[in-house]
């Protein structure tokens, strides 16, 4: 046989192969503003990473279904290996065949192997009915797929980038995955079609208004990060990665130490006053590194702000209450929010900070046929099973079981400490005169001395639950001056960086889901 000429061959192949599906896929894909997939690949791993593929001749004999619509590669993402799954749309609309699905197994039985991550990159019409038998209700179906995610799930970080559609079953990759960041107008995930959703229940509805990134992002909860573009999306997994070990064994790795933005002190964004709203955002500003806030779900539950930074170099995962929204009152969703932030946290070994403003969980009748309580219970057995170093802010105020959320005295922080001003209490001197002395105040009535004896109750009120008097009877730790803070902070996450906890032996928790 000419050497040649079999060399030239497989050169033909391969090259066809990566090529991808027809031209005019690619085209269309070119006109929605969405790169090739491999274009996606390389861009996520650093530069000169992406070349150690498996089963890239899957289905080539096929003809039209190069490396059969999806791309499975090992590389490295900040230096760190990584395992990759990539749908391909321009192949079949990146639908999955029997050996799609055996090579999205394989790649994931490799980053368990490893102990890295896996990325999911998406855009995925779902399911090819025509091979159905041979892909999705077998032991190696489409099914291993999701069972190796929840087999992952805190033993490697799993990262979703949602490009194009995730269809029927096939949502359920984002679903279990850590993170998801979807790019705003193309990306969309959905367990019916419209098409479907109308012949089925009868509803007419956009594929945006289904399953669309900006929806999935602000109302569902099921995404995370809304991207502007393909580029920024990557961007944002790769910074994601940043605050991550490989795996739960390791602690994420430090960084050169950077300042706070400049701004105003700590003592000028906290209004003395506990019913002035003021930004959480500024607060969180002055007390970690420039630049290092990566948030969580921003568009979502914004009442409480979730996200990881870095104080001097050292990553951790911050969870505030905003009082400019809502007055930073939990509500189910933001609760939920929370209790996902906190045990993605603890199973990969990074610290937590919590930072209370907050006047409690929300109640009526809405709230409470929506689960407020079980929703509130999941946040705190979240919250409670933490193992990694669990420092507690009281910023300003922290009302009934809004303490309890927040890793109050009673779930074992590490530390417990609080700003001057701060105050814990079963609720605010507002609401605490008039559930105690209403009747008394209704029987005054000269309108002055009304006023006059409210405001005398409510100082007493105060002074009853002054934060000096409960440092003093040490349900607090330490009252620290706000410009002292950052430093406080940082100096707790050195002495706790030994800590080694099991919080209790047993099988797993009964989840109060």
């Amino acid at each position: 046989m000419d050497s040649t000429k079999t060399e030239s061959s497989y050169e033909v192949l391969v090259s066809k192969i990566k090529a991808g599906g027809a031209e005019k896929y690619h085209a269309k894909n070119a006109s929605q503003n969405k790169m090739f997939a491999r274009e996606r690949l390389s861009l996520l791993f650093d530069e000169g990473e992406f070349h150690e593929e498996d089963g890239l001749f899957a289905n080539s004999q096929a003809g039209d279904l190069p490396a059969d619509g999806v791309i499975t590669a090992t590389g490295k993402v900040n230096g760190q290996t990584v395992c990759a799954m990539a749908n391909d749309s321009t192949v079949k609309a990146g639908s999955w065949g029997a050996r799609t699905v055996e090579k999205i197994i394989r790649i994931q039985e490799t980053a368990q192997r490893l102990k890295v991550p896996m990325f999911y990159l998406v855009d995925s019409a779902g399911a090819r009915i025509t091979d159905q038998i041979d892909m999705f209700p077998n032991r190696r179906g489409a099914g291993r797929i999701f069972y190796n995610q929840v087999k992952m799930s805190g033993m490697i970080p799993q990262v979703c980038l949602l490009f194009g559609p995730s269809a029927a079953g096939g949502a359920y990759i984002p679903a279990f995955c850590d993170v998801v960041i979807m790019v705003d107008q193309n990306a969309s995930m959905y367990l019916g079609s419209p098409r479907m959703a109308e012949k089925v229940i009868g509803e007419k509805v956009t594929l945006e208004e289904m399953g669309g990134a900006r929806m999935h992002c602000s109302v569902s909860g099921c995404g995370d990060i809304l991207a502007a573009d393909e580029k920024e999306a990557v961007s944002y997994a790769r910074k994601y990665l940043s605050y991550f070990p490989a795996n739960y064994k390791h602690k994420p790795a430090f960084t050169e130490e950077k300042a706070p933005v400049s701004g105003r002190e700590i003592s000028e964004i906290v209004p003395k006053n506990q019913n002035v709203p003021f930004d959480m955002y500024e607060f969180i500003s002055r007390i970690v590194d420039e630049d290092s806030f990566f948030e969580m779900k921003k568009l979502f539950a914004a009442e409480i702000v979730t996200g990881f930074a870095r104080i001097k170099g050292r990553p951790v995962g911050l969870i505030a209450n905003q009082p400019k929204v809502k007055g930073g009152v939990l509500f189910v969703d933001s609760a939920d929010k929370a209790a996902k932030f906190i045990t993605l946290c603890d199973a990969f070994n990074i610290p937590v900070i919590f930072l209370a403003d907050v006047p409690g969980f929300m109640i009526g009748t809405k709230v409470e046929r929506a689960g407020i309580i079980r929703h509130g219970a999941k946040l705190i057995a979240a919250m409670s099973d933490v193992t990694v170093p669990k420092l507690s802010v009281i910023v300003r105020k922290a009302y009934g079981a809004g303490l309890y959320a927040m890793a109050g005295p009673a779930f074992e922080p590490d530390c417990c400490i609080a700003l001057p001003t701060a105050q814990i209490a079963v609720m605010g001197p507002e609401a605490a005169v008039n559930a105690v002395y209403s009747n008394k105040i209704n029987e005054i009535e000269d309108p002055k001395e009304r006023v006059m004896y409210v405001q005398q109750k409510q100082q007493e009120y105060k002074e009853h639950i002054d934060v000096y008097k409960l440092a003093s009877e040490l349900i607090i730790d330490d009252i620290v001056e706000p410009s002292a803070l950052r430093e406080t902070l940082y100096h707790r996450l050195v002495f706790f960086e030994s800590k080694d906890m099991v919080f209790s032996e047993r099988k797993h928790p009964v989840y109060p889901v």
